[in-house]
């Protein structure tokens, strides 16, 4: 995982191994296991700085110093990459605004972990990437299967002791996986990571031929379930497909009432292939929405000009699939897939109801109107307009037209947006593209699937930024000018 150590006959193992010489920081080494056919190892992630701006729409959201930080890593679809060391802020910066990946796992804790030393992991840092948007996988790589043939790494780490005991409990390894959960939450906690958050213990490849072996590892692993729950964190485990993540799938199917089962996995397998899915176990566990999968080992990849050296992962975590509606000026609707200009009543034509009190309630919220929301363009609504106008360096007019449109929607703070983020920031997105363009007509989900991208790449080429998909300064800045 995380900690840059490798498995894997045919697909390396999880974890990295970052040396020191001289000035250099080697971020990884890649070691052979005689594991068939998996994948294992992690990295860390992070996101970008707040640059507030004096006009509507230009202020990236943050967390002021009152709010809680939110739990790690929420509702997600999407890319995600885990490195030995947690990167520094430039380097997740960087990578929050031209990367896929918007999560990010990091080594909190664990004796037998490659990067033992976290410089840039404080809690200033989690907050950071946390306020950005950032999904942060926090792991533990601490005792290790006792028949591991890549452990102990140091020496002095400890492995799970694989004692059965007359009653065959294993309670020595009961006993070091409740320790092991104890420090993790307690690093956790330090580091600002809040409960309810996910908390996930690497476990590198081994043979899961060996009784005791598997068996003290299934041991420690229910302890370190039973007692994240008892100090109300949520269980992960990686591991390799083919050792521990078949090893738990086995004991959920053939043994349900013997463990207290993990309520996530991360599947190490590095076939290239980003879903969650995977021959080694059945399919039906764990879903949905309690699996990551790890689908590319360790490989340079440069963003921004900034190259990490980085495991893939796609996640499927939480309720990835639907973004929460909030009620808006006490139910009106405001997310229509076409707006049309609205010009004041004559004698042949009222302008739609609907559309005028979708203005209204958008007029309201920027504190530019003050009226009932009647659905009438009367001269109250029609000056709230001309203010809103002026105020965003419009050409006043008695109409309202894609530019008043646009600049309504994405009106308010910014936040870096790519596949995978839910939320009213992605429904202000889609709506002022839905403004833009008329022949769009993009469905409101506030989920930011493949469709939206697409639309995002489209009116990035047309109004001359770089096509990346992903809603940055520079595209917010378009659209809350109103540029079509």
């Amino acid at each position: 995982m995380l900690s840059r150590s490798r498995s894997a006959a045919a697909h390396p193992s999880r974890g990295r191994r970052t040396a020191q010489r001289g000035r250099r920081l080697l971020f990884r080494t890649v070691a052979l296991t005689a594991v068939a056919g998996l994948g294992l190892s992690l990295h860390a992630a992070v996101p970008a700085p707040v640059v507030p701006e004096v006009s509507t729409g230009d202020q990236q959201i943050e967390l002021s110093r009152a709010t809680p930080n939110p739990v790690t890593p929420g509702d997600f679809a999407g890319y995600g990459f885990d490195q030995c060391l947690a990167p520094n802020q430039k380097a997740m910066d960087t990578w929050l605004r031209t990367s896929p990946f918007l999560a990010a796992g990091i080594y909190i804790s664990g004796k037998s972990r490659a990067c033992r030393d976290q410089p840039n992991l404080t809690p200033a840092w989690i907050r950071t990437q946390l306020a950005r948007g950032w999904k942060l996988l926090p792991i533990t790589l601490g005792p290790q299967a006792s028949c591991s043939t890549r452990f102990p790494r140091y020496g002095n780490d400890p492995t799970i002791k694989a004692k059965p005991g007359k009653k065959k409990r294993y309670v020595p390894a009961r006993k070091m996986g409740r320790a092991e959960a104890g420090s993790a939450v307690a690093e956790a906690k330090r580091l600002g990571i809040v409960a309810k958050s996910t908390l996930w213990y690497d476990l590198e490849a081994f043979d899961i031929g060996n009784t005791h072996c598997r068996e003290s590892a299934m041991a420690f692993l229910h302890a370190w379930t039973v007692r994240l729950h008892e100090l109300n964190y949520v269980s992960g485990v990686y591991s390799s497909a083919g050792s521990g993540i078949k090893m738990l799938d086995d004991a959920r199917v053939n043994r349900p009432k013997a463990y207290r089962l993990p309520d996530r996995i991360w599947v190490a397998r590095w076939d290239n292939k980003a879903n969650t899915s995977t021959s080694y176990i059945r399919e039906d566990g764990w879903r949905p929405g309690n699996r990551v999968k790890q689908y590319q080992g360790g490989h340079n990849e440069t963003w921004g000009g900034v190259t990490i050296n980085i495991d893939r992962n796609w996640l499927e975590v939480g309720q990835y699939n639907k973004a929460p509606i909030s009620k808006r000026c006490g139910g009106v609707r405001v997310s229509y897939r076409t707006f049309p200009t609205l010009n004041p009543p004559t004698a042949s034509s009222t302008p739609p109801v609907g559309r005028v009190k979708s203005l209204q309630c958008l007029l309201t919220e920027q504190g530019q109107y003050q009226g009932a929301i009647n659905g009438k363009l009367n001269r109250r609504t029609l000056n709230a307009v001309t203010a809103w106008q002026s105020r965003r360096g419009l050409r006043a007019r008695d109409a309202v037209g894609v530019q008043e449109w646009m600049t309504l929607h994405s009106a308010g703070t910014w936040s870096v947006l790519k596949t995978g983020s839910l939320g009213p920031a992605v429904r202000r997105v889609q709506l002022s593209l839905n403004a833009a363009n008329p022949k769009l007509r993009l469905r409101a989900s506030g989920r930011y699937d493949a469709t939206t991208t697409a639309a995002v790449k489209a009116y990035q080429r047309r109004v001359g930024l770089k096509a990346t998909g992903i809603v940055e300064k520079k595209t917010w800045r378009k659209l809350s000018n109103g540029i079509a």
